[in-house]
């Protein structure tokens, strides 16, 4: 029991480090400030917009997920339409169709290997998410709209947060 108990402590605390690094070194290149003092501000940055990154982060999890099952989805389908003789019926292609008796194991091979590398490119976008909106939290923090201090984001997002420059 204490064992378990443990090896769930030191998850939590694994995750809760990778989610600090992340955001570190998000405002680290924003900065350039050292790695400590970013860790420090990007937490507390993330504190006080507590609910908008909960959100943004199960939205952004779900459409990436989403993103991955399509991806592997769509690569078992063609290489079982592949490996089962469909291909050749309907596509006039000069491929050479191996003969398998059992063809599910290539199919689940390539299946679980698609699902890997989609989610080797999909961090890269979960990271420029992360960045993005990062960005988008210093920005509404460190300015106003007015004209000395004006907001950088695009149109489009102001548009969509109901945001407006100010006059004066």
């Amino acid at each position: 029991v204490v064992l378990c108990l443990c090896k769930c402590c030191f998850w939590c605390l694994e995750k809760f480090m990778k989610f600090i690094n992340r955001n570190a070194y998000i405002f680290t290149a924003i900065y350039g400030s050292n790695f400590c003092k970013s860790a420090k501000e990007s937490f507390s940055l993330i504190l006080r917009n507590m609910v908008r990154v909960a959100v943004l982060d199960k939205v952004t999890d779900f459409l990436l997920f989403l993103g991955k099952i399509v991806i592997t989805s769509t690569v078992a389908l063609c290489s079982f339409w592949y490996f089962s003789g469909g291909l050749s019926e309907n596509v006039p292609l000069d491929l050479a169709e191996p003969k398998l008796n059992y063809y599910f194991v290539p199919v689940i091979v390539i299946s679980i290997g698609a699902y890997f590398i989609a989610s080797c490119f999909f961090s890269v976008y979960a990271m420029a998410v992360d960045t993005l909106f990062l960005c988008f939290l210093v920005d509404l923090e460190k300015n106003d709209g007015s004209r000395e201090k004006p907001y950088f984001m695009s149109k489009k997002l102001m548009e969509i947060l109901n945001l407006k420059q100010k006059a004066k």
